[in-house]
């Protein structure tokens, strides 16, 4: 199967095994944010956000995510 080119594939349309239009846009999106200067401000953010009154919102929202996950990868810990 070819690799649909960003114009003739449809937003939501099936691309085989994954889609390469959307990944192809996360990876340009983060990288171009990477290279932006924004990462420590939103971090620190991050960190303060978790001291203020959002933070029971943020865990539950943590748990939700995690309660969906099928557990760490195994490759991750393993020892060289």
């Amino acid at each position: 199967m070819n690799k649909p080119n960003g114009a003739s594939a449809g937003r939501d349309e099936n691309q085989g095994e994954g889609n390469w239009t959307a990944a192809k846009a996360f990876d340009r999106d983060q990288k171009k944010f990477a290279e932006s200067g924004k990462v420590e401000p939103a971090a620190r953010d991050a960190e303060r956000a978790l001291d203020s009154a959002e933070a029971p919102e943020m865990k539950e929202a943590e748990r939700i995510g995690r309660s969906h996950s099928h557990g760490e990868d195994p490759a991750l810990n393993k020892k060289k």
